[in-house]
């Protein structure tokens, strides 16, 4: 009978226990999958199929029969896919020239396909932000509505609508397999929290004979040890022992205890998600997949404009390209292009969460950027792609770092109340004379904090070095580090096991 409850378990939606990378049960189950992955290493479409099925099952687990908007998504973009290339012929205007080399019918095409993934998307994550703001202009109370947010929403829309414009703009071929691009759509290790993959970097590779070089799997192994460690060591230890606490309960720490809280904070934001797109590269390495990095040591910026080259790549490059791009881009003259800038970073905003406080966050960014463009280009001169030296530098990176880790007061907090009141508590209670007992009190939390920023500057050399080090000892040794991470894990857990803060965007 136990083990037959425990098969029911695997079977049903338990929105308390979703299957997460840093859960022991998605290990079993990927070492299963990885069983059977080798064994169709032959059969491509026969090891498409079972992924898939998988990577649905990961989502169930994840959002239970929400997985219907998964299928919908990739269903009708499949579809529109191919009808934009149909109607791909220009159509001559009255002049006989080609209307921008796309026929009407093409970009109609195009709008329902945005209007599908965006209306969904809207649907589930705005309609309760958007209703309330209505409400409030016109006086009337509103409470929100019991919608559900399903997992991975903004992602796996957000992927998807690349491919319909891609197609659109003919910079790639529609897939003809229904299969190919629901296993593109649906891949799980970057389904629920990305990377946003684009099906021009990933499509080409999924008929590729299956081909896991030793290189690959240390690669794989070496991210995953990493991203456990970042997230369950580092992150979860740093929040529970001290974040949460603080932003909690404001009022009852000091000034300089809201400031390391920042700090940690920062820390905690940046190992969480990077930690799981480590992992989520590793994994598809471990699958044959090459999956473009999504962080490169962000707190090493000069800029804010840096920052976002080196924070959540695939995003900032999707708004980059598919936002602003056409919204005009730099094309238009420099004021248009600090407008498109602005709303762009606000949308990217808005992406993160139906809240006031992202808007704000996103707009203080954009601002931000703004400001150092106009500095850098328009009063000092300076090419696009510069980036400060020496002693100019390090001042830069200090006071980048410290822009960005203000602004995630608005990231972090519930409200602009809980932002102004951890704001007010950090400048009115700040008394650097607590700060040794602050250190002794906190001693282990500043010191992950302290090493993850260390991190931030060891060459990527080193990383190649250790990564040699797992190709020469093989899978043993690969298995040993992971099972050394897990049980390091395991000393410091002192809570159930964290989410991945991403997961509700």
């Amino acid at each position: 009978m136990e083990i037959l409850q425990k098969i029911l378990d695997l079977l049903q939606y338990n929105p308390k226990e979703p299957l997460l990378f840093n859960t022991g049960l998605f290990l079993f189950l990927f070492l299963f999958l990885a069983l059977i992955y080798c064994a169709l290493k032959n059969k491509s479409t026969a090891r498409l199929i079972f992924v898939t099925l998988f990577s649905y099952y990961f989502y169930y687990k994840s959002s239970g029969l929400y997985f219907c908007l998964l299928a919908i998504v990739t269903v009708s973009d499949w579809i529109i896919g191919k009808r934009i290339a149909q109607t791909h012929e220009p159509e001559e205007t009255d002049g006989g020239e080609p209307q921008n080399g796309r026929s009407r019918q093409a970009r109609l095409w195009l709008i329902l396909s945005i209007v599908i993934d965006l209306g969904l998307l809207a649907f589930f994550k705005y309609t309760n932000f958007f209703t309330g703001m209505i409400a409030q202009m016109i006086g009337e109370n509103f409470q929100p509505w019991d919608i559900f947010l399903p997992a991975g929403i903004s992602f796996f829309t957000f992927k998807s609508i690349s491919y319909t414009v891609d197609v659109y703009r003919g910079k790639m071929k529609p897939v003809d397999s229904l299969l190919d691009y629901a296993f593109y759509v649906s891949f799980f290790p970057v389904l629920l929290a990305g990377p946003i993959v684009r099906a021009t970097d990933f499509i080409p590779q999924i008929r590729k004979p299956l081909s896991i070089s030793k290189h690959m799997l240390a690669f794989g192994a070496y991210l995953i040890v990493i991203g456990l460690f970042k997230k369950m060591v580092i992150s979860d230890y740093i929040s529970v022992n001290f974040v949460s606490r603080v932003f909690d309960n404001p009022t009852l720490f000091s000034g300089g205890e809201i400031l390391m809280a920042l700090y940690g904070y920062s820390i905690q934001l940046y190992c969480d998600f990077s930690g799981y797109s480590d992992m989520a590269i590793g994994i598809s390495a471990l699958l044959g997949f090459n999956i473009p990095a999504n962080f490169n040591a962000p707190y090493k910026a000069d800029s804010l404009s840096d920052f976002w080259r080196r924070w959540h790549i695939s995003l900032s490059s999707w708004i980059r390209d598919y936002i602003y791009i056409s919204l005009g881009g730099n094309r238009k003259g420099k004021v248009r292009m600090y407008m498109n800038q602005m709303i762009a970073m606000t949308l990217c905003g808005l992406w993160h969460g139906a809240s006031l406080n992202f808007v704000l966050w996103g707009t203080l960014h954009g601002l931000g950027v703004c400001i150092h463009k106009f500095f850098s280009q328009t009063i000092m001169h300076h090419d696009r792609h510069y980036h400060p030296s020496g002693l100019r530098r390090f001042f830069s990176v200090i006071i980048t770092f410290h822009i960005v880790t203000f602004l995630w007061i608005f990231f972090r907090s519930q409200d602009f109340n809980a932002a102004a009141l951890l704001i007010k508590q950090l400048f009115t209670k700040f008394d650097i004379t607590l700060f040794p007992a602050i250190v002794a009190a906190y001693k282990f939390v500043i010191a992950l904090i302290v090493f993850a920023l260390i991190t931030h500057w060891i060459p990527d050399a080193w990383q190649e070095k250790i990564i040699k080090l797992f190709e020469k000892g093989g899978v043993v040794v690969c298995a040993l580090a992971i099972t050394f991470v897990i049980y390091l894990a395991m000393q410091v857990k002192s809570s159930d096991i964290q989410p991945f803060i991403y997961l509700q965007f």
